[in-house]
């Protein structure tokens, strides 16, 4: 497939006008054709026009026809085949062995919320019929569902091309709520963008719905994207990025005159509690397994373990020795983009000549481009407690061991710690009363807590919570990944004593759809 560089408007491919885009190889530091001209708010208006346009008839598709073109949108981006792997290769700097992973799990999200949407379940219908002979007052027939909240924006993600991008977690959940999705495309991946923006635009035709449901847009800078968020019709934005970022967006939608939700993944370190018999039985294993955690990905991972936190002593140092030594071995990897290559090296530096930070180890250099040097460094509770940059997060392969005194001293850092996506207890069974200590503080600071794993690998399920408090999200009451995620993107709506040829199929009466409702407060069995 051929790329064009231009805007994908529906069912149109049109010619931005704004400043050229070009991906960099960040390997090679080569610039890759074609360009691609940004759009401008002629632009932004007309695809949110479109948008516009098709969200009614959109959010009342069947299921089945939702579910189907989800499908559909699997079965176009495995049709592209190598040409996809090959130019997302090119633009990240990505392996294709994990290339191919991202991209199966781009086309599983897509098949398991066609799954989701098919069954219903995320409808909560409610329904209370009328009490005209109730006493002192009558009832009335009250039913409730939820429906689409109205055209998305998403963001596309630097690190994930494929499975955080343009028919990622964000655009999968919105288009299952029925709502249309624009995407602004990262500039980094612009061509793998297009592959799979053409995908879904293929899809939508295919499935004849209105062309609104998606549209693709490119641009540097801030305009294409803040004219998005700040336009009437858009009514939610996914963002996966930066925490500057995410917050520069949050402030865009809340002075709108009618705000609204931002759902931004922006800011982790993921914490590693190594509890004290964990570490006196296996010190010198969870040290190198710490180390292949850190290095995955170039550690350019939101669940990358960039603090570990742990009790003074022999078993302790033997950790630090064991993962130094595994830091030294590390070579480096190739970053996703220069100027995340940059950020990183300034994060790196920084530590280097943070007064109460110390170095332990530093992997392998290289002279080829952009390339991720692993470190690890260390420093007291008393100075982590003391200066809240040492627990900024440093995108890419660096992590920071804080060491404390005692079990109180270890909570006291648990508690002034921000949100994250993850917290981790190292644990044996002699351990769990460490753990049982240390949890309500985890539950308050994290969206998932893991047990003898590590945070990087994040599996799409029904039950996977990716979200945490504030800066690891904008909003702890929901999830990126998984089936829950549809949540963010729906409202409910009761209907009053509506007769049943208005109400939705849904909530009438003989439940044509099949589905399961709460009814006078009981499940309603479903035949069949």
């Amino acid at each position: 497939m051929a790329l064009a560089g231009k805007l994908l408007m529906g069912q149109q491919a049109i010619q931005g006008c704004r400043d050229m885009i070009y991906a960099i190889n960040p390997a090679s530091n080569e610039r890759l054709e074609p360009g691609y001209a940004g759009g401008d708010q002629t632009h932004v208006e007309h695809a949110c026009a479109l948008a516009w346009e098709a969200f009614d008839a959109y959010r009342e598709t069947s299921l089945e026809q939702r579910a189907c073109f989800l499908e559909a949108i699997a079965e176009h981006i495995e049709a592209i085949g190598d040409v996809l792997i090959e130019r997302a290769m090119a633009e990240s700097g990505l392996p294709e062995a994990r290339l191919q992973g991202e991209r199966g799990r781009t086309c599983g999200q897509l098949r398991l919320f066609a799954q989701t949407v098919r069954a219903g379940e995320w409808l909560d219908v409610r329904i209370d019929p009328a009490l005209p002979d109730r006493s002192p007052m009558p009832r009335a027939d009250l039913r409730q569902r939820h429906i689409a909240l109205g055209p998305v924006v998403v963001f596309g993600a630097s690190n994930f091309p494929l499975a955080f991008s343009v028919a990622g977690g964000d655009t999968a959940s919105a288009l299952a709520a029925g709502c249309p999705v624009i995407v602004k495309a990262h500039s980094a991946h612009p061509g793998t963008s297009e592959l799979v923006g053409r995908a879904i635009q293929a899809a939508v035709k295919q499935c004849r719905l209105p062309e609104g449901v998606f549209s693709l847009m490119f641009g540097s800078g801030r305009e294409v994207g803040q004219a998005l968020v700040t336009d009437p019709r858009i009514k939610a934005v996914g963002f996966t990025g930066s925490r500057r970022g995410g917050e520069a967006l949050l402030k865009a939608a809340q002075a709108r005159p009618e705000p609204i939700p931002v759902y931004a993944e922006m800011s982790a370190v993921n914490p590693v509690f190594p509890l004290p018999d964990a570490l006196s039985s296996n010190a010198t294993a969870l040290g190198q397994a710490f180390i292949g955690s850190l290095n995955m990905g170039a550690g350019q991972f939101c669940t990358n373990p960039g603090l570990v936190v742990a009790l003074k002593g022999a078993d302790l140092d033997a950790f630090v020795a064991s993962a130094a030594q595994a830091v030294q071995a590390s070579g480096t990897q190739t970053m996703l983009t220069p100027g995340i290559c940059e950020a990183y090296e300034s994060g790196v530096s920084a530590l280097i000549h943070h007064e109460r930070a110390t170095r332990i180890a530093q992997g392998q250099r290289s002279d080829w481009p952009n390339q991720c040097q692993t470190a690890l460094f260390m420093a007291s509770a008393e100075d982590f407690l003391a200066d809240a940059s040492l627990q900024h997060e440093v995108f890419g392969a660096t992590s920071l061991i804080v060491a404390c005194d005692d079990a109180t001293q270890l909570q006291q850092v648990a508690e002034h710690l921000e949100g994250q996506l993850t917290a981790t207890l190292l644990m044996t069974d002699e351990d769990l009363g460490s753990a049982r200590a240390l949890l309500p503080t985890l539950e308050r600071k994290a969206g998932r807590i893991l047990v003898n794993g590590w945070p990087t690998g994040v599996e799409v399920c029904d039950a996977m919570v990716h979200g945490g408090p504030f800066p690891a999200t904008s909003d702890a009451r929901t999830t990126s990944v998984g089936t829950a995620a549809i949540k963010r993107f729906l409202r409910p709506v009761c209907y009053q004593d509506l007769p049943d040829a208005l109400l939705p199929e849904a909530l009438k009466t003989e439940n044509p759809l099949g589905l399961n409702r709460l009814v006078s407060g009981q499940r309603e069995s479903v035949s069949g």
